[in-house]
C-alpha cells in the first residue's frame, strides 16, 4: 500500500475555506484515533499534535487557565523587551489586521498574551475563545496554536482550522513568528496575526515574520545605543588602568577594551557579582559594577580556563524552550543559558565521548558535511564559555570532565525545535 500523501500550506489555501477545514479535520481524527489518515499533516503540525497526545492535553477544550490579574499583566507588559517595539508592531499590522478581519496579538516567552488589538467583531469572538489579555496560550494549555507552537519550534508557523489540536479552535486561523532577544538570544515572545478561517491568506506567514524581524531590528539598535552610553562611561575609565581590563555589558557585550585583543561578547554566569570571580574565557578577575553594566580587570594572566580536577557537566535538554549547561567544580560553579543551535551541538558531542569532526558535526546537525565553517564558528562561540572543557580535532569533551545529560520524559519532545538529523533520530529511535 502506498504511503499516504503529506498536506502542504499551498494545497490548502487553495481550496474553499470549509473544504479545507473537513479535509483537516478527517486528518485529525484520524491522528486522534490512531486509524491510517488518508493524508498526512504537515510535519510541523503532526509533530505538535504528538506533543499534544503525550502531553494529555484535551483535545475538546484544552487544559485552560485562568487568565492573569490586572496587575500582574502590567508587570509582565512593562518587563517585556517587546514594549519597547510596540509602537512599531502596532503600525506594522494593526490597520492591515483590522481591515482584513484579524486582530494582532503580541505574547511573551511563556505564551501569556501581552497586547491584543485589530478589528471590533474579531475581538468579540476572541473574548468568547478565551484569547484575552493575561490568557496562556502555550501548547500545554490550549494545544497546537500560532501562539504557543512557534514558541516550541522557534521559527514562523501558520495553523489553520483543524490543524489547532483542539476543537473549539477550528473556526481561526493563527500565525505567529517569535522575537528573539539580539543581545543572548533569549526567546521573548511572538507577534500573530489571528481571525476567522475564510480570512486566511498564505502571504500573512510573509508578513508577520518580516514585522518579527523588524522588532528584532529596532531592539538591537537600542542595544548598541546602550553600549555607546557604557563605552562613554567605560573609556576614561580604562584609559587610566594598566594591565587587562574589559567593560561589558549586563549580558557580555563588550564596550571597551585594554591591554588584550577585543572580543565582541563575553559569556558571563548568570550569577556575576562585584568581587572576585573566575570566567571560563578570561580567568580570574576582579568584578566592578559599572551603570549598565562590569568592569573586568584580569588578574592571573597564566591562569586560562583550564578544566578543574574534578569537572562535571550537567547539560539540561529537558525542556521545551531553555536549555542549561552547568559546571560544577567548588568556587567555579556557573550556569549558562544555552541557544537553540548550541544546545543541539552540545547534545550531540554527548552522544560521542570520542569525539566528532567539523565535518561529522556539520552532517549531524545540518545534514550537509560540506557546512564545516557554520560548525566550526559555532563551536568557537562555545568555547568562549566552556574554555579547556571542550576540546577539538576532534571536538569532544575534556576527557577529566564528568558529562550528565538531562533529556525529557518522552523522547520525542528532546528539542522540539530542532530539524537536525541526529536530534530527529534520537526523538524517534
Amino acid at each position: 500500500m502506498d504511503a499516504p500523501s503529506t498536506i502542504d500550506l499551498a494545497r490548502i489555501t487553495a481550496m474553499d475555506p470549509g473544504h479545507a477545514a473537513r479535509l483537516l479535520m478527517k486528518v485529525r481524527d484520524a491522528a486522534l484515533s490512531g486509524r491510517r489518515p488518508q493524508v498526512l499533516p504537515r510535519p510541523v503540525i503532526g509533530e505538535s499534535w504528538g506533543r499534544m497526545l503525550t502531553g494529555g492535553v484535551d483535545p475538546d477544550h484544552g487544559h485552560g487557565s485562568r487568565p492573569l490579574g490586572e496587575e500582574e499583566l502590567e508587570q509582565r507588559r512593562r518587563a517585556s523587551p517587546l514594549a519597547e517595539v510596540l509602537p512599531v508592531v502596532r503600525q506594522a499590522l494593526v490597520s492591515v489586521a483590522d481591515a482584513a478581519r484579524h486582530i494582532m496579538v503580541v505574547s511573551d516567552a511563556d505564551g501569556r498574551v501581552l497586547w491584543r488589538e485589530g478589528n471590533a467583531a474579531v475581538l468579540r469572538q476572541a473574548d468568547a475563545l478565551g484569547f484575552v489579555p493575561g490568557a496562556d496560550w502555550s501548547e500545554d494549555a490550549v494545544g497546537t496554536n500560532g501562539v504557543g507552537t512557534p514558541l516550541v519550534v522557534r521559527r514562523p508557523v501558520q495553523v489553520f482550522s483543524a490543524e489547532h489540536f483542539v476543537r473549539t479552535q477550528h473556526a481561526w486561523t493563527c500565525t505567529g513568528a517569535p522575537v528573539t532577544d539580539p543581545r543572548d538570544g533569549r526567546l521573548l515572545g511572538v507577534i500573530d496575526v489571528s481571525g476567522p478561517l475564510q480570512t486566511m491568506h498564505p502571504a500573512t506567514l510573509a508578513l508577520v515574520d518580516s514585522v518579527a524581524k523588524l522588532a528584532e531590528a529596532r531592539l538591537r539598535e537600542r542595544h548598541e545605543r546602550s553600549l555607546n552610553r557604557l563605552r562613554a562611561v567605560a573609556a576614561p575609565i580604562l584609559a587610566r588602568l594598566e594591565g587587562r581590563a574589559v567593560a561589558v555589558d549586563v549580558h557580555g557585550w563588550t564596550a571597551a577594551v585594554t591591554g588584550m585583543p577585543l572580543d565582541d561578547r563575553l559569556a558571563l554566569p548568570k550569577s556575576l557579582m562585584a568581587g572576585r570571580a573566575w570566567l571560563p574565557s578570561l580567568g580570574v578577575c576582579r568584578v566592578e559594577p559599572l551603570p549598565g553594566g562590569w568592569l573586568l580587570r584580569l588578574e592571573s594572566p597564566g591562569e586560562e580556563a583550564e578544566p578543574p580536577s574534578a569537572a562535571r557537566l550537567v547539560l539540561d535538554v529537558s525542556g521545551s524552550r531553555r536549555w542549561t549547561l552547568t559546571a560544577l567544580g567548588g568556587a567555579r560553579d556557573w550556569t549558562h543559558e544555552l541557544s537553540p543551535r548550541h544546545a543541539e551541538l552540545l547534545y550531540v558531542l554527548s552522544t560521542h565521548p570520542t569525539g566528532r569532526s567539523a565535518s561529522d558535526l556539520a552532517r549531524d546537525i545540518f545534514d550537509d558535511p560540506a557546512r564545516t565553517v557554520t560548525v566550526r564558528a559555532e563551536l568557537s562561540r562555545v568555547r568562549r564559555y566552556l574554555g579547556g572543557l571542550l576540546e577539538h580535532r576532534p571536538y569532544r569533551f575534556h576527557e577529566d570532565v564528568e558529562v550528565d545529560v538531562v533529556l525529557p520524559r518522552d523522547p520525542a519532545a528532546l528539542l522540539p525545535h530542532s530539524t537536525a538529523p541526529a536530534v530527529q533520530r534520537a526523538r524517534h529511535p
